[in-house]
């Protein structure tokens, strides 16, 4: 074999092993940061316990969360005086049971606050990138564009495209996805103003990278950490919005089962079988507490500027 190429394989070796123990080390350092963070910790058990629920529901729920048993309509919790072990959160006025249903909620929850966010920080990263990385033109169209969206109540808009598409999981994700962007957009840009005025994008430029790369390679990883921290707590706030508009009868539709279409079955039965309402809200207080701390933890993470202790 060839010095050379022997010598190169010897270096490329050296430079994987290196590449391989900055992660290591990387993830070392965040895991004792996580650990120390007692927010950050509650958060991690809290969304673990969730996403597994969301994924095992199937073998997780102890009866189909579609059956209707009118012998146990309105059963109260198990520990009730009158509850049975075989229904531990009790059933809602059509005999299903709660737990099964709140187990099965999870996924519809998930997806649509995730997949939301997922189309709303795309569209808002790619306006916020162009936008503050050309100037001129380019960012006073995109920018007057935000402006107008910003000036229509998000609200009022997802409730407006839901009435004319029509309810469904789909049209909520896309409603959702299109009232959120802009807020993304305005924080990259931002971002990017800034940090395209630095030397490392200047001399970039000066030995003929082009913008393609020096957005990528240069910008985007440098606005990474405050996109993540803020689509973080942006799920918690569309799990919330989700919830609203399935309560309202304009998102999720039986028989897709949601937190909110399960609090919009129980809110006529609050004053006698408050179960049926009260646990999925909590489902959702602790859901969207759970993603709150991690946000939290990865405010204190990524930001060098907080000195938050947790």
């Amino acid at each position: 074999m060839p010095k050379n190429e022997s010598s190169n394989k010897a270096h490329s070796a050296v430079l994987g092993t290196t590449y391989e123990q900055r992660l290591i080390d990387t993830f070392g350092r965040h895991a004792k940061k996580l650990f120390k963070s007692k927010t950050g910790i509650v958060g991690l058990v809290i969304m673990v316990v969730v996403i597994t629920t969301a994924i095992f529901a199937p073998y997780l729920a102890p009866h189909d969360p579609t059956h209707q048993d009118y012998s146990a309509m309105s059963q109260p919790p198990a520990w009730h005086e009158e509850g049975t072990a075989e229904y531990l959160l009790g059933t809602d006025h059509l005999g299903r049971d709660l737990l099964s249903r709140i187990i099965y909620g999870t996924r519809i929850s998930l997806i649509v606050g995730l997949v939301a966010v997922i189309l709303a920080g795309t569209v808002g990263m790619i306006i916020g990138l162009l936008s503050g990385f050309f100037g001129g033109i380019c960012d006073a169209v995109f920018m007057r564009i935000t402006d107008a969206f910003l000036a229509i109540p998000s609200i009022l808009f997802a409730l407006v495209m839901l009435a004319s598409i029509g309810p469904g999981v789909f049209t909520l994700i896309l409603a959702l996805g299109l009232t959120n962007w802009m807020a993304y957009a305005r924080l990259v840009r931002g971002e990017v103003l800034s940090i395209r005025e630095r030397d490392f994008v200047k001399a970039a430029r000066s030995i003929g990278v082009s913008n393609g790369k020096i957005i990528v390679r240069h910008i985007l990883p440098n606005v990474l950490s405050s996109f993540i921290v803020v689509s973080a707590l942006t799920v918690a706030t569309t799990i919330i919005v989700e919830a609203s508009l399935s309560f309202l009868g304009l998102g999720i539709q039986p028989p897709t089962i949601s937190w909110g279409v399960m609090l919009s079955d129980g809110r006529d039965y609050l004053a006698t079988n408050w179960w049926i309402a009260t646990f999925p809200g909590l489902a959702i207080t602790i859901t969207v507490l759970g993603i709150i701390f991690i946000g939290d933890w990865l405010r204190d993470l990524l930001d060098p500027r907080s000195q938050g202790e947790h």
